[in-house]
């Protein structure tokens, strides 16, 4: 309901760590002016306001979504458009889904392509339709290269860091490295480079030992301490999908992700689809390091939200068929018996729903998904929060976590029982 530009959006309010049975969320002017119970919302002032909406027990209200890791949607694959308008399509997709904040991921391609990809995306965070761009190689691991095109890989290199920088505007938010790959740790590495051009590293596609990801670790948290905070934590990309698999005697990069997230020095990326992985293994990480260290995200691709069949990421061929996406006629690099999986298919709030079925508490999910990628990007108070000050962004679902509306700076994005119910 509106009310002199008030709008009023009642139902089952889910906070940071708690449910609020009959809870109620005001804004003014696309910020929230308040969120809390109906009877905090009477004291405060509100009550002829917000008594005039009926209780929605049935419907869940949550902050707008925030996705780190997002190469497309709707059919639009990001690292493939050639203008912002045609990579919009592909941001609304998932914005009818509840994901109100995005960052759009390239992947790994020869130079040239990912200046221009980023060219292009840097229009639409200026637009502010984007937060930014997320660069997913190309100083990847060869061996856990998944659905990246291996001669495109390269060792790291600070020219390639700054032109990507220059080229994206100041919109490139964070970058996928692995800690083996040459030139990307150290002094003077790419690393170092990405924290003095303000791009957040986040360590995946990594085939490095535990002491290798410790090292670059401990470097990029003291690099990123010595600019005050204004990024950060670093962040590892889709733990355990792209890495050396965690074993008892070789235990990897994923052991020093992990111990990295629980003294809070790093969050870990985790794709829970259902696919990705195994739904306990979801719960597990967040029994060991705590909702506040996780950030779910989808890595979905142009299938999302669309039919099975044929679809480009960047200059790879990419197969989907029943919603799972694999690199087309590639080879079992992961030793799984088929090709790599190529990206998700998912909408974020198919991941959150996911999370919860798998035994995750439906406040951490939803945390996982708004306020903790929000603090990676700086944008804590403002986005992923549903408090008096941050941006109207506003999803409800019905009570199986399904969209039914979603708001965006207060204004109605426009999802529909299409939308709702795909």
């Amino acid at each position: 309901m509106t009310d002199s530009g008030a709008l009023v959006v009642r139902g089952r309010l889910v906070q940071p760590a708690r449910v609020v049975d009959d809870g109620v969320v005001v804004t003014f002017g696309g910020r929230v002016t308040f969120a809390g119970s109906v009877p905090d919302a009477v004291a405060a002032g509100h009550g002829p306001l917000v008594e005039s909406v009926p209780p929605a027990p049935e419907t869940y209200v949550l902050p707008g979504l925030v996705d780190l890791h997002n190469h497309g949607g709707g059919g639009v694959s990001f690292p493939d458009v050639t203008s912002s308008a045609a990579a919009l399509a592909g941001v609304l997709e998932h914005r009818r889904h509840g994901t109100t904040t995005l960052l759009a991921s390239l992947v790994t391609a020869r130079p040239e392509v990912l200046l221009d990809r980023a060219a292009v995306l840097a229009e639409l965070a200026e637009a502010g339709e984007i937060e930014g761009l997320h660069a997913e190689g190309p100083f990847l691991s060869h061996r856990r290269r998944g659905a990246h095109n291996p001669a495109d890989l390269q060792e790291g290199s600070v020219d390639l860091v700054r032109d990507l920088a220059a080229a994206a505007r100041g919109f490139l938010r964070t970058m996928t490295i692995a800690a083996e790959v040459p030139g990307v740790a150290g002094p003077g590495g790419a690393a170092e480079a990405l924290v003095d051009a303000g791009v957040l590293p986040s360590l995946g596609h990594t085939d490095g030992s535990t002491e290798q990801a410790e090292a670059l670790i401990a470097q990029v948290t003291k690099a990123l301490a010595g600019r005050g905070g204004t990024l950060g934590p670093m962040t590892a990309t889709h733990l355990f999908n792209g890495m050396r698999p965690l074993h008892h005697r070789t235990p990897g990069p994923i052991a020093a992700c992990l111990a990295a997230a629980s003294r809070g020095d790093m969050v870990v990326e985790l794709i829970g689809d259902g696919v990705h992985l195994d739904p306990a293994t979801v719960r597990s990480v967040f029994d060991m390091v705590g909702a506040d260290q996780v950030a779910l995200v989808t890595d979905a691709m142009a299938a999302a939200g669309v039919a099975d069949g044929h679809y480009d990421l960047g200059p790879m061929s990419v197969m989907v068929l029943d919603g799972v996406a694999r690199i087309a006629d590639a080879a079992d690099t992961a030793g799984d018996g088929e090709g790599p999986i190529a990206g998700g298919t998912a909408h974020l709030i198919d991941v959150v729903r996911c999370a919860v079925a798998g035994g995750v508490p439906l406040p951490d999910a939803v945390r996982s998904a708004t306020a903790v990628p929000a603090r990676v990007l700086g944008l804590a108070g403002e986005v992923g929060c549903l408090a008096p000050g941050a941006r109207a962004d506003l999803l409800v679902t019905d009570a199986d976590l399904r969209p039914v509306r979603v708001l965006r700076h207060g204004a109605d994005v426009g999802v529909d029982v299409d939308v709702a119910g795909a």
